[in-house]
């Protein structure tokens, strides 16, 4: 259960995606948890393949003069900390998708296959279709477009939400545009952004806008569509 080691790719894999929609190690400050986890890392994680590992180490090392004062057990074991068994290969925010199939079966909207048609049911049947393909020809439809609400959080209470606000709406996409939004607090001092957007369904994809945003890695540590709907 826990933590095992941080030495093998195993290990380190587990603390990075343990550390991709976390802060810190349990809650929402640096705590005993987050200094026994440290503790057991002789070297710093690479950034280029445990990103989320590694800048949660940065920042910790950060308060390496305070470590005795940070709250917690420090009669606790590094194995204490982590996730459960059935957590090992599971990202905790984002659990894989099961693709699902698809039916290609065309539908007879004049007719039924399970019926013998003689000569004048088809001759009926092909100029209904004809007339409706010609008055479906002749329609314009509207773009499809979804209002949707999402939460953008910080790494702490130090992230500047300022600049992480700037950074969201300096995103421009053809088919998005930014309204309104707020700073919304979740505890301890931390506050989320909170924005609201419009998106043309077949323009933008909202999987491709979080990974965009989330880039800003300075700032952002996740993001979650709280809300959507179609407009």
């Amino acid at each position: 259960m826990g933590f095992t080691d941080f030495v093998s790719d195993a290990g380190l894999t587990l603390l990075n995606n343990w550390l991709k929609t976390r802060s810190y190690i349990v809650g929402y400050t640096p705590s005993q948890a987050d200094v026994k986890v440290f503790q057991q890392i002789t070297t710093a994680p690479a950034a280029d393949k445990y990103p989320y590992a590694a800048r949660w180490y940065k920042h910790i090392a950060t308060f390496e003069s305070e470590f005795s004062s940070l709250p917690g057990d420090p009669t606790k074991e590094h194995t204490a900390y982590g996730p459960e068994s059935a957590e090992l290969t599971l990202n905790p925010a984002k659990a894989p998708e099961k693709a699902e199939e698809e039916d290609d079966d065309e539908v007879d909207l004049f007719g039924s296959d399970d019926e013998e048609e003689d000569a004048e049911a088809a001759r009926i049947r092909d100029e209904r279709l004809a007339e409706y393909n010609k008055k479906k020809a002749g329609k314009v439809k509207p773009a499809a477009k979804s209002i949707v609400t999402l939460d953008v959080k910080p790494w702490d209470d130090e992230t500047n939400m300022d600049e992480l606000k700037a950074n969201v709406l300096a995103i421009e996409k053809d088919g998005l545009v930014w309204g309104a939004s707020q700073l919304v607090a979740v505890g301890f001092g931390i506050k989320k952004l909170q924005i609201n957007l419009v998106v043309e369904d077949e323009k933008v994809s909202l999987d491709e806008l979080q990974q965009q945003i989330e880039e800003d890695e300075d700032h952002v540590q996740s993001t979650d569509v709280v809300a959507m709907q179609k407009l």
